[in-house]
């Protein structure tokens, strides 16, 4: 396996994994499929921020999922906090494929400067919660009921993970 930036022709399986995760899965909360145009300028815009996008392919070039983070909240007191997102295609979800991602995508945010990871949850979704403590991630809190989607109401948690013991930014 190897853990890389996207290029241009990994656009149709970011997609088809985004696409699958707003249909069949909590995870995501829209039921809007994005266009591979969509995915395009999502792409482009994370770039624009600085904020990485890894890829995970397997021996035979296929993309098994891809992580990111970005902003969490947008005033200057949260700057050094990310909100992440890890998402794998169907076929390669609960087989450790990423495991390594997440390790990219956490060693990237150290090197980066960053103080704090935010996982956002859908609290029905144990998995996603075990995997998250398995690179201590910590919870910080649930909010019930704070999303809809396939017909239900939604709880979310909030994890946490501190990357280091960064000094308070100056100024």
């Amino acid at each position: 396996m190897t853990i890389r930036p996207p290029t241009r022709d990994d656009l149709p399986a970011l997609l088809a994994i985004y696409n699958d995760a707003v249909r069949n899965l909590a995870a995501i909360w829209t039921e809007h499929e994005d266009t591979r145009e969509e995915r395009a300028a999502w792409l482009e815009e994370r770039h624009a921020q600085g904020f990485p996008v890894l890829v995970a392919v397997d021996d035979s070039g296929a993309v098994m999922g891809y992580a990111t983070y970005g902003t969490y909240r947008s005033k200057p007191g949260y700057r050094l906090t990310v909100e992440h997102s890890i998402y794998m295609a169907p076929w390669a979800r609960g087989r450790g494929f990423g495991t390594p991602l997440m390790e990219a995508l956490i060693a990237r945010a150290k090197q980066d400067g960053l103080h704090v990871m935010i996982a956002v949850i859908e609290a029905e979704n144990a998995g996603s919660i075990r995997f998250h403590e398995r690179f201590g991630f910590v919870l910080g809190g649930m909010l019930p009921e704070v999303g809809f989607k396939h017909g239900r109401w939604l709880d979310q948690v909030h994890m946490y993970l501190r990357l280091g013991n960064a000094a308070p930014p100056r100024g």
